[in-house]
């Protein structure tokens, strides 16, 4: 089996217009164990994020209940948003601005949608770099991630068969 065959045909470089907006197909529900397993894995010791009671008991605090660590949030989009993005990708080159606008509970569901916001031409024949603004809207139609990323993309002309 040739490495081609298990990507998808229009996930290249040349595939890519400037100011398309890709739906991706997918929606991924924020369980609890997502959040508290992640959470303690990566060391974040802000406890908004693994203890209820303490959620519960400070009336001082914004929420009333544990939020979704920001960094899984991120994660989960652009993971939804990789099969369309990252198929062809050679190197991911810039991850930047960054905004969790709005909290994520335990039980909500993720959408990402990506934008296409820039394509140029790589220092190399048989890549090209894109840039992508990439979004996480909840269930409820609500802004929760927004991101920047650029990466390099592989040419269909160089990589896809022929």
């Amino acid at each position: 089996m040739k490495a081609s065959e298990l990507t998808s045909t229009d996930n290249y470089f040349e595939d890519f217009e400037v100011g398309a907006l890709i739906r991706h197909a997918r929606g991924k529900t924020v369980t609890e164990m997502d959040n508290v397993l992640l959470t303690n894995m990566v060391m974040n010791t802000a406890e908004g994020h693994f203890n209820e009671h303490a959620m519960k008991r400070d009336a001082r605090g914004i929420f009333s209940q544990r939020v979704v660590f920001g960094g899984i949030n991120l994660s989960m989009v652009l993971g939804l948003a990789a099969q369309d993005t990252a198929e062809q990708c050679l190197r991911e080159l810039t991850l930047d601005k960054i905004r969790l606008s709005n909290p994520v509970f335990h039980g909500d569901t993720l959408y990402a949608f990506s934008e296409v916001l820039e394509r140029r031409d790589a220092d190399r024949p048989d890549a090209g770099i894109v840039r992508f603004r990439h979004y996480g809207i909840n269930q409820d139609d609500t802004l929760c991630v927004e991101a920047e990323r650029t990466v390099l993309l592989k040419r269909k002309s160089h990589w896809a068969d022929k």
